[in-house]
């Protein structure tokens, strides 16, 4: 995070922030050590709220100790300090509602009453299934709750294609205007994703090559080894396609792809990203064999221990043909990008954990040393996201000695943690929070954003479904199936590994 850019923001008025599904997943293991983060940091107005609704019975005593034990087994643990949670504990309510009628949520009411009474507004933080946030935001509209000065923070997804996603955004925006809602993806918190932005905007020397004259190719790739991890009810209605595609991997591709914006404004930076979801070539029934691989991770190893396959894990349907991993050619049709392939690569059980962005330039026009025996690489810039955050140019080097001139790639190295100078590393909810608070929407994805993805996504699935495209088995362990491999092989290409 650049720490200058944001602290330099005023903070906004809010007084409260209410997290449905707070005693979730994500609450727990992301959202409140985040939350307590920010108030280490002096960076929560004084007297602001912090009401966790769920649909469970808890005393506040039984909900602040339950906090306490996701801070301390966080990856914000390192930060508690006893005196610091007993300040960010007086802050903490917690209300048992029923988000599904206005009725349901009145405790919500007298929670915001006794504890963030007066003017401003307030932040509502869906952390819920995606089937809860029309009755909610009903919910709000109905009860006056929400106002004209209160937030809404919507979770992924938004909608399972373009038809629902356009029927959840009419949901959202019948109690909530555009400008306040925050459709929320942690990845562009991310610190490497932040250097994206300043590496191609506050550099000179790459813009001129950003493009189809001096790029060869585009790869993304979003690998876990993990596997369903308990959420297999949720992953087989999505799939990898639905869950990472649309959502992490388009938005990694857009920053990549857009133009320069006009300024650092939500409006400015959204207007382009959009513009290249519309130029997103559509991939049909005719060429939907040719340009994705999807398969399903069979039985197999990860981290040295044998694991299941996706349909023998704890709940599954022995039949499923849902997709653990795709692998995309897509395609930019427009003058920056015409004929530069971006290959999308997505999996579950793969052979690591690795979420990079990689862009292979073209090679020099010709090899004045192949005389004396040497050869050339094409110069890549490597964006690595995780698990490392990190930026490595690769570049022709001359090897040291007396030889006549024997050539090498090397790599230049920018290491986030390096240049941050023992900074602590945060949680990408950490900043997107604090974009929130500041009613900064600039990282946050607008409704025609979401609307274009699941255009793009639906033609597809359609394609896959009328050429009867199934899952290809692979191993855990492995990187997809052998399918996924050739798909780049094809146009002359290969995957970064």
């Amino acid at each position: 995070m650049n720490e200058n850019m944001t602290l330099d923001l005023p903070l906004t008025t809010c007084r409260a922030l209410v997290m449905f599904g707070a005693t979730g997943d994500l609450a727990r293991r992301m959202l409140w050590p985040s939350l307590y983060a920010l108030d280490c940091d002096g960076l929560l107005p004084p007297g602001f709220a912090l009401i966790g609704a769920a649909h469970s019975k808890a005393s506040d005593t039984e909900f602040v100790a339950r906090i306490r034990e996701a801070v301390q087994a966080s990856a914000n643990g390192g930060l508690f300090d006893a005196a610091v949670f007993d300040r960010f504990a007086a802050r903490i309510r917690y209300v048992s509602v029923d988000a599904g009628t206005a009725g349901g949520i009145e405790p919500i009411r007298a929670a915001l009453a006794e504890s963030a009474p007066g003017e401003g507004g307030v932040i509502f933080y869906l952390s819920t299934p995606p089937t809860l946030i029309g009755p909610i935001c009903g919910a709000l509209r109905e009860s006056g709750i929400a106002d004209r000065a209160s937030r809404v923070v919507v979770e992924k997804p938004i909608g399972t294609s373009v038809a629902s996603a356009h029927e959840t955004n009419e949901a959202i925006n019948a109690t909530f205007a555009e400008d306040q809602v925050f459709r929320i993806d942690h990845y562009l918190g991310k610190e490497a994703v932040q250097n994206l932005l300043a590496l191609r905007f506050a550099n000179a020397i790459f813009e001129p090559l950003w493009n189809a004259n001096a790029i060869e190719q585009v790869q993304i790739t979003v690998a876990e080894t993990v596997g369903v991890e308990g959420r297999w009810g949720y992953y087989d209605n999505a799939g990898a396609l639905r869950d990472m595609v649309q959502s992490h991997l388009l938005q990694l591709l857009c920053l990549v792809a857009m133009e320069p914006p006009a300024s650092f404004t939500p409006s400015a930076v959204r207007n382009e990203k959009v513009k290249v979801l519309w130029s997103l070539r559509p991939i049909t029934q005719a060429d939907v064999g040719a340009h994705t691989v999807t398969g399903q991770y069979a039985e197999g190893y990860a981290g040295g221990k044998p694991v299941p396959g996706y349909r023998e894990e704890e709940g599954a349907n022995r039949s499923s043909d849902t997709e653990t991993f795709v692998a995309i050619r897509a395609e930019i049709d427009n003058w920056r990008w015409a004929g530069v392939p971006f290959y999308l690569r997505t999996g579950k059980r793969l052979q690591r954990r690795s979420s990079e962005i990689v862009i292979q330039f073209k090679s020099a026009p010709t090899n004045i040393f192949a005389e004396v025996g040497a050869s050339l690489a094409p110069n890549v810039l490597l964006i690595k996201l995780q698990p490392d955050e990190m930026i490595t140019l690769s570049l022709m080097h001359k090897k040291a000695g007396l030889n006549e001139m024997a050539l090498e790639q090397v790599g230049l190295d920018l290491s986030i943690e390096d240049v941050a100078g023992g900074s602590r590393r945060r949680i990408a909810y950490e900043r997107m929070l604090l974009d929130v608070l500041r009613g900064n929407s600039s990282l946050f994805v607008r409704r025609d954003e979401v609307e274009a993805a699941w255009q793009w996504i639906d033609g597809i699935i359609e394609g896959w479904r009328t050429t009867g495209q199934k899952p290809r088995p692979y191993g855990a362990g492995s990187w997809g199936p052998s399918a996924a491999i050739g798909l780049p092989e094809r146009f002359g290409h290969s995957w970064h590994e």
